[in-house]
């Protein structure tokens, strides 16, 4: 099933971001050679592609894993995690419906 995994960053996040963001690039790789990847990307601060110095407001995942327990512990292990990038971590079942 899919779960989209919603990471919600604390304030002044960008250093702490650029510092992990490698590792947590690298684990969603393997996710899309797996093939279980739908899409990844993060919430600019500003209504920009590229929003500067401003940084970000969190991310979303939404990838394929066996059930809802899975999924967490995923997301428990990311890298932005550890490096104290998000001060919360929402994650939900995710039915797709179009495209």
């Amino acid at each position: 099933m899919l779960y989209m995994i919603v990471g919600l960053d604390v304030e002044n996040s960008l250093e702490k971001r650029l510092s992990a963001r490698p590792d947590h690039v690298t684990r969603l790789k393997q996710l899309q050679n797996e093939g279980r990847l739908i899409l990844a990307g993060p919430n600019p601060a500003l209504d920009t592609s590229e929003p500067g110095d401003a940084g970000f407001t969190g991310s979303l995942i939404v990838a394929e894993f066996d059930s809802l327990e899975a999924a967490k512990a995923w997301a428990d292990e990311d890298p932005y995690i550890a490096a104290g990038v998000y001060k919360d971590v929402i994650v939900k079942p995710y039915i797709r419906v179009l495209p």
